[in-house]
């Protein structure tokens, strides 16, 4: 006799799920085992919201749902981060969480709350399944809505009734025959419409100051060949967003990431390529842009379409990345675009000879520049082995300058939400999806206090990562040592001086090391890549300079006065 837990286990085997996060506990610890049973590897985390994060970045990563198996209650409040990151970064997650007993419901059951309820809005389909007749047809749709259409999350609930129900085989293999594997190659895509790309193509052929903006969506769009063609047949400029950075690899003589203002405020037309106008482009606004700037969107969610720049409804395009670039090159015929302006490409010699003088100053203790030169050197050579996690406010946006990508994919961080607390659920998702790359998470101290635990889930599952914490003692910027000291009062961004993260990753049962020069760095980090090879993660506990004390703040972003009221 089988259960409703065996029955569930083996829908979503037999969907094509393969790795399934969260964190199990009553009533779904069947289901958890029965995963395990069937085969599917069950990674067990600390924290739902660690595993939350996980699961919506495996989707980005397969291009199919992320699974995420949590308790009800506290479990999917833990989780509801994760649902949040999936939506706004447009990437499938299928959430399953248990809940109380039918005979329960509004009586004060066990972690009892209306999850249909809470769920239904934030997702694209949420259901409660009330027999196991419906429960491989719910969870079919639950799946497949995740990633047809715009992908997004879906939710279904599972009553604690239905965990243990018995169910005979003959009606359990009868209710399996319906459900098939559901492939990323199985969603319908969408060619755009013609008339509308034959718009772009004379818009483009009539224009001088073109420059292409590549974004995440592309990256998951599987475009990297047709964009990479498209542009270097084209002569165009290109931009990429942080994670559409390796879409066109960075060492292409086309990319302006080094001249992003420049480039951005002199082009003419804004090629949108799975990126929206949404705060990292500074909204389409002046004075990051021309006032007349013609905006091109090609996307397949039709909603982003001319948003915060309603100029660009006249050349919107809905489509798939790759079929749309396709046509499009067919109707530019002969073109060839003038490529990157003189003055924007003395900018660019001008920005990389900067950097290079930043990362060859030597100071009385580490800073950024020095540190990522250091990695950098390292894993220069073995590039296309890296996949790249970067979370932390400076820690990160100087990652973004300091680490050239040229391949798609291999290059993840806090996403549309800035998110922090990411990063060790992006490393082990990242890990669990590429079995065959090496996965360095680069970690700001503040940062990795939302996860650090989760270095126990990556070694318990055998999924090693290398962890690089840069530990300026503080949030944003770190605190000078006169600040620290009995009765004085330490500023809201300070952190503990120069905490032993490594002796805590030393517990956990990884490897540690305590960094303080670049010699020590760099021996400590080809010691990491060989743990890497024996299967044993390892975090490097990097102490930098606090840095200078200032208003805290994006100094990229629009610096726009407050709104009169």
């Amino acid at each position: 006799m089988s259960t409703g837990a065996v029955l569930i286990a083996k829908t979503l085997k037999a969907l094509g799920v393969t790795v399934a996060f969260g964190i199990i506990g009553i009533p779904i610890v069947e289901v958890g085992d029965a995963l395990i049973d069937e085969g599917i590897k069950f990674i067990t985390f600390r924290n739902e919201q660690a595993a939350s994060y996980a699961a919506s970045a495996y989707g980005y990563l397969t291009g199919k749902p992320g699974v995420l198996l949590v308790v009800g209650g506290p479990g999917i409040i833990h989780a509801l981060p994760g649902v949040f990151n999936s939506n706004s970064n447009r990437w499938p997650l299928l959430v399953i969480a248990g809940s109380s007993s039918f005979n329960d419901i509004n009586k004060g059951g066990f972690q009892e709350l209306d999850q249909i309820s809470l769920l239904t809005p934030m997702t694209k389909f949420a259901a409660r399944p009330l027999n196991l007749n419906q429960v491989p047809q719910f969870f079919y749709k639950a799946y497949k809505t995740s990633f047809f259409g715009t992908p997004g999350s879906t939710y279904i609930d599972i009553p604690a009734d239905l965990v243990e129900y018995p169910i005979v085989a003959a009606q359990q293999e009868e209710l399996l025959k319906t459900i098939k594997p559901i492939l990323p190659e199985n969603a319908p895509k969408f060619r755009g419409d013609s008339l509308q790309i034959a718009k772009v193509a004379n818009l483009l052929k009539s224009s001088k100051n073109i420059l292409v903006v590549v974004g995440k969506g592309a990256a998951y769009a599987n475009a990297s060949k047709e964009l990479r063609n498209f542009v270097e047949k084209y002569n165009l400029p290109f931009l990429p967003t942080p994670m559409g950075k390796g879409v066109i690899p960075d060492d292409s003589p086309l990319n302006v990431s080094s001249a992003r203002s420049l480039a951005l405020k002199y082009a003419d037309v804004v090629l949108l390529l799975g990126a929206r106008l949404n705060w990292i482009l500074h909204f389409g606004e002046v004075p990051r842009f021309k006032e007349n700037v013609k905006f091109v969107q090609v996307d397949n969610h039709s909603e982003d379409i001319g948003e915060n720049s309603p100029f660009s409804l006249e050349y919107g395009i809905v489509g798939d990345l790759a079929m749309v670039t396709e046509e499009l090159d067919l109707k530019l015929a002969n073109y060839r675009g003038q490529g990157i302006p003189k003055f924007i490409q003395d900018e660019i010699q001008k920005n990389t000879q900067s950097l290079l003088l930043k990362e060859n100053t030597r100071e009385s203790q580490l800073n950024y520049n020095n540190v990522y030169k250091v990695i950098r050197d390292i894993i220069t050579p073995i590039d296309s082995k890296i996949i790249l996690v970067s979370e932390g406010a400076n820690t990160m946006d100087i990652a973004r300058i300091s680490f050239p990508q040229n391949y798609s994919k291999q290059r993840i961080d806090a996403g549309t939400n800035a998110t922090m607390g990411v990063g060790l659920g992006y490393a082990i998702a990242s890990k669990a999806s590429n079995l065959g790359k090496i996965v360095v998470a680069i970690e700001g101290d503040s940062a990795f206090g939302f996860s650090g635990l989760e270095i126990e889930t990556a070694v318990r599952s055998k999924l090693p990562i290398i962890v690089i914490l840069m530990n300026n003692s503080g949030v944003y910027h770190g605190t000078d040592d006169h600040q620290y000291g009995e009765f004085k009062t330490l500023p809201s961004t300070a952190l503990s001086k120069d905490t032993r993260y490594d002796i805590l990753a030393k517990s956990l049962g990884a490897e540690g090391y305590l960094v303080k020069d670049e010699q020590s760095l760099s021996r400590s980090f080809k010691l990491a890549l060989d743990n890497y090879e024996h299967n044993i993660s390892t975090l490097i506990n990097v102490i930098i300079s606090p840095g200078k004390v200032k208003k805290i703040g994006f100094g990229w972003q629009n610096k726009q006065s407050a709104a009169k009221l």
